[in-house]
This record gives structure tokens, C-alpha cells and sequence, in this order.
């Protein structure tokens, strides 16, 4: 495995690559990798020849009250975990790399997908992740990028800006990796206290409450919303942000619950936020 810094370095690298006809896998993090990241290499590297991880913490989808500065960081073993899961290339650029003096270019994906949810919470945070994704793109020139189903909404949007913008690869979103206790794994889990994590389980357990209704015949969406904010309003160590079951494809409104389904939720336990997410077919 080789670890390349230089966005220059990466480029030339990858266009090698492909003009060798080798497919190229792309699995984009933030470091700090846990079992869930190691799932999308284990796909990226059953489905490619080659398998590159980018490992930047990305300024541009942080807000000015988030935790970009404490954000975990341990490229060492982050590193040592990337080639025993078979990563070929780990892109590990500076912010100065990616963002130069006198960067002023954003790629930005307009409407409701962008606007509910993470977005209404996070203002300018879609834009900075589809900004860094697309530059990761020209860079690497993956034929396969490989995002995990806990940021569902990022992956819509994701595709969504490859499809309007015409770029010539796949987007694969893989299956949430849970702790043994159902907690889905985020490299922010690190945060919570003993009682906090304990809290934090009610959020699994509400999208899981909503699930069961559907899955019983729930068809009005206000319903398992409400059920899911019950819930979850039911631990006093919780702050709610968000709750929605809308449609799995783009985030639309539902009428009734039919297709393609997502139960989504964020929440606050303590100072750190946590999202997760169910998608089922009705």
C-alpha cells in the first residue's frame, strides 16, 4: 500500500491507472476508521481491481460551532487498518492541498434533498461534502465510490449531483454496521460518556418501533414519525433534531407509505450529535 499526499502526485497515479484499464474503487472518509469503513473497503475491493481511500477531514462541511478542530484523527492506524482491509492507495492530502490561497470554487446541489433534514440543520454542510466529493473524483478517477447508508441523505445527494453533472461513475451505498448493541458506528461515538451511549440506544430502538409499524400496515407517515419522536422524547438525556419517513429515492414527502421508505432521526445526547436511519421497500 503507498500513501500519496500530493493532489498532483494522486491524479497522474490514477490516470495511470485507468489508461492501464485497471477499475478503480473509491472509498471516501474522514479517518478515524472503525468497522463500518472497513465494510465499504471489504465491497470496493471485491468489485475493483484497484481500491483507493481518501482520508481528509474536510473544512468545508464543518460549521463554525462544529467540532472540525476535535474531530478524531489517527492517520498511523488509520493507515495500518487500510492495508490489512486490501486499500491499494490511501489519498491523504493537507487542507492547503485541497484548498489552495484563493480557492473560491463550490459544487452545490439545490432543493428540498438539501434543504430538510441534515441540511436545515447543518447550513452549508452539503455543499463543502459535495464540493471535497467531486474534487475527490477528479482526482482519483474512480469507476466506483462507495459511501455508507448512515449518511443516507449524503448519498442522495451524492448521486444526485453525478447524475445532473454527467460524471462517469457509480455510486454504491452500503449497509450500516451496527455495534453488538445496535448503535450504529460513527467515528463521534467516541464521545459519549457510559450513561450517554446507553441514552443514545433509544434512537435504534425508535426507528426500529417505526419499522414494526410499517411492517404491521402503518400506512400514514405521521404516524410512525410521531411514534419514533415518543420514543425517543422518552429519555431525558435526548435532544431531538430531527425525525422523517420520507421516500428512500429523494427525500420527498409521503403521503402514504408506499416504495421505497426511509425512517431517518437525528439527535443531540450530551454535545454530540447522532444520526441513523432505517430503509425498507413496502
Amino acid at each position: 500500500m503507498e500513501v500519496i499526499k500530493g493532489v498532483g502526485e494522486m491524479q497522474e497515479v490514477s490516470l495511470h491507472l485507468k489508461r492501464a484499464w485497471k477499475s478503480i474503487g473509491l472509498v471516501p472518509t474522514m479517518g478515524y476508521l472503525h468497522r463500518g469503513h472497513l465494510s465499504l473497503i471489504e465491497a470496493a475491493r471485491r468489485e475493483n481491481d484497484i481500491v483507493i481511500m481518501s482520508n481528509f477531514v474536510n473544512p468545508l462541511q464543518f460549521g463554525p460551532k462544529e467540532d472540525f478542530a476535535a474531530y478524531p484523527r489517527d492517520p498511523d492506524r488509520d493507515s495500518k487498518l487500510a492495508e490489512s482491509a486490501g486499500v491499494d492507495y490511501v489519498f491523504a492530502p493537507s487542507g492547503k492541498e485541497m484548498y489552495p490561497e484563493n480557492y473560491s470554487t463550490h459544487v452545490e446541489v439545490k432543493g428540498p434533498m438539501v434543504e430538510k433534514m441534515c441540511g436545515r440543520s447543518r447550513p452549508g454542510h452539503f455543499r463543502g461534502v459535495t464540493t471535497v466529493v467531486l474534487k475527490l473524483f477528479i482526482i482519483t478517477q474512480p469507476d466506483r465510490a462507495y459511501f455508507g447508508q448512515k449518511d443516507a441523505q449524503q448519498a442522495i445527494i451524492v448521486r444526485k449531483m453525478v447524475t445532473d453533472l454527467n460524471v462517469p461513475l457509480k455510486i454504491i451505498a452500503c449497509p450500516i454496521v451496527r455495534d453488538a448493541d445496535g448503535l450504529a458506528l460513527s467515528s463521534r461515538n467516541i464521545y459519549l460518556s457510559s450513561e450517554e451511549r446507553k441514552q443514545a440506544l433509544t434512537l435504534p430502538k425508535a426507528l426500529s418501533a417505526g419499522k414494526d409499524m410499517i411492517l404491521n400496515g402503518e400506512t400514514d407517515p405521521k404516524r410512525v414519525q410521531e411514534r419514533i419522536i415518543k420514543m425517543l422524547e422518552s429519555s431525558s438525556g435526548i435532544r431531538i433534531d430531527y425525525v422523517e419517513v420520507v421516500n428512500g429515492d429523494n427525500l420527498e414527502e409521503l403521503q402514504a407509505i408506499k416504495g421505497k421508505v426511509l425512517l431517518a432521526a437525528a439527535i443531540y445526547v450530551g454535545k454530540t450529535r447522532l444520526i441513523d436511519n432505517i430503509d425498507l421497500e413496502v
